[in-house]
């Protein structure tokens, strides 16, 4: 009776490891796919924004800083953009724009969207720039 008190104690300890050990690799898998995501939502936001400045009405000056929601229907679709543009005047006539991205499936209230600093453990965010010199 006692042997088999204690084989079940130790099967009942290693299912409950299995189980833990399963949900924590589901929990990983999910944040990395999550991850990927962000990053190609950063990227479509670098590409916009280097499309943004590079257009002849911009000119020499830099858009402005703007925040917007992916389109709905895709696997983006629950991510923000937030974009900045800064620009260095260099020596002489040379002019460098930086513009970075910034991609987050938990957005802010208020501008900029993302990064948001009331994150939480499902929160996922990657940052990107581009710098363009002329």
């Amino acid at each position: 009776m006692i042997t088999a008190i204690f084989l079940l104690v130790v099967l009942a300890g290693l299912a409950v490891a299995m189980v833990t050990m399963s949900v924590s690799q589901q929990t990983s898998s999910a944040m990395d796919v999550q991850g990927v995501r962000a990053l190609q939502a950063a990227r479509a936001g670098i590409e916009w924004g280097v499309y943004r400045q590079l257009r002849p009405t911009q000119a020499a000056n830099c858009f402005a800083d703007t925040s917007f929601a992916l389109p709905a229907g895709d696997t983006l679709s629950g991510f923000t953009v937030s974009l900045q543009c800064s620009r260095v005047i260099g020596p002489g006539t040379l002019s460098t724009w930086t513009i970075t991205s910034t991609a987050c499936n938990q957005p802010a209230a208020t501008e900029p969207r993302c990064p948001n600093p009331g994150n939480n453990a499902d929160y996922v965010q990657r940052r990107l720039q581009a710098v363009l010199s002329n």
